[in-house]
């Protein structure tokens, strides 16, 4: 959890201010005294580095930059709130006879929330303690004080400490989500002032990396000289996890059929055929209309199970001889790839846009063969209801733009 997020009753403040365009209305409904509430109100402009209010004689309105903000304190808000519902429902309660009123959400603490995330990926209340730079009894106490808020068990404990329960995961994303939407906030009233200090995360997959995503990157940021990117490379269960949890804000590369999720939505760029390749001077690279039976007896390198690429040669080669698989070589990296091709006469299964600086180089060639048809399309999967910033709305129509050209 970022550490220049608001305090969540200060982000409540202040949308009820926005709405009553009173402190004195406000405070009524945030059990705050207007003092406290004025103070509040201060402290998160001093946070934001701006006024959010124009105070005026008949109350309070927001200034443009408020406007902006209050649309991402909203969602943030909703989201927690969200993943509060979500993880009642699917949840065990902690005391079953137990009752209660008025909003889980509103028990929520930054303290809470900084104790979650960290347990999320630490396997013990000492790992996560020392992650965000508090005691062991601290993340401890934070921890049962969350499960008595909402009634429910969040935290189970395993042979090597502690774990997350299935409604603590819902409260985490959700809780992810959240936070990302103030982080949003925050470059969209960086952006307003002139400097743009907005980072984007993006998961990239083999394809996008040699060409569509350099070029992008390249033109946003001679637009934006201080814009930050952070590309992220893994498999694509592991890249679409950080894209549902706010992690990586977008995906580039091979598409799923059907899309993996509802929680994701996929917008295609172009189609990109698979072709076979080999090392420059490969014995097969000065024949043409090779078949499937030419090939036989040759040794493979090729993405691993689940992939796009791997499921279209399972389907031509494998289901024409399972002999295929003798020896076969699964790798993701690019290098590897182009370091077992050149040393052998291996032969790999790939998009000719990806080996497009290799066979310039005359280091490999695409195989002149005629197999059946094998297009997938390239493109985009963003989180369902993701709201971009204006920055990260260019980085995408730059994307769509430059791949408008390889089609």
């Amino acid at each position: 959890m970022p550490d220049q997020t608001p305090n969540l009753r200060h982000l409540r403040a202040f949308q009820e201010v926005a709405l009553a365009h009173s402190i004195s209305a406000a405070a009524e409904r945030v059990f705050l005294s207007q003092s406290a509430l004025t103070q509040a109100i201060a402290k998160l402009e001093a946070a934001v580095g701006c006024l959010l209010f124009h105070r005026r004689h008949n109350g309070l309105f927001l200034t443009e930059e408020g406007k902006l903000f209050a649309k991402r304190v909203q969602r943030c808000l909703s989201l927690l709130q969200q993943g509060v519902r979500d993880a009642m429902r699917v949840g065990e309660k902690k005391q079953a006879d137990r009752r209660g009123g008025g909003e889980p959400a509103l028990l929520l603490t930054n303290v809470h929330l900084r104790a979650l995330l960290a347990l999320q990926h630490a396997p013990s209340y000492s790992g996560a303690a020392r992650s965000i730079g508090l005691s062991q009894p601290a993340v401890y106490r934070a921890a049962r004080d969350l499960e008595d808020s909402l009634n429910l068990l969040l935290f189970e404990k395993t042979s090597v400490g502690v774990a997350l329960t299935r409604a603590a995961e819902r409260l985490t994303r959700y809780t992810r989500l959240a936070l990302k939407e103030i982080t949003q906030g925050y470059d969209e009233l960086s952006s307003l002032s002139g400097t743009d200090s907005t980072t984007i995360v993006v998961g990239s997959m083999p394809l996008a990396r040699t060409y569509i995503l350099p070029s992008a990157i390249n033109r946003i940021t001679q637009l934006k000289p201080d814009l930050r990117i952070s590309v992220v490379e893994g498999p694509y269960d592991d890249l679409l996890h950080r894209l549902l949890y706010g992690e990586v804000d977008l995906l580039i590369g091979a598409l799923r059929d059907p899309a993996p999720t509802n929680d994701v939505v996929q917008e295609a760029l172009f189609d990109t055929s698979i072709s076979v390749v080999g090392r420059n001077g490969h014995p097969l690279a000065a024949r043409t209309g090779l078949t499937v039976a030419d090939l036989k007896g040759y040794r493979w390198v090729v993405p691993r199970s689940g992939t796009p690429a791997r499921s279209q040669f399972d389907r031509v080669f494998v289901d024409a001889d399972p002999d295929v698989l003798h020896g076969l070589v699964e790798c993701s990296s690019q290098i590897v790839v182009r370091e077992l091709l050149t040393g052998s006469d291996r032969l790999t299964f790939i998009s000719s846009h990806q080996i497009q600086h290799e066979q310039e180089e005359g280091i490999l060639t695409v195989l002149d063969t005629d197999i059946p048809a094998t297009r997938r399309p390239i493109g985009l999967t963003l989180r369902t209801g993701w709201h971009p910033t204006p920055t990260q709305r260019l980085f995408v129509s730059i994307i769509k733009s430059l791949s408008e050209q390889v089609s």
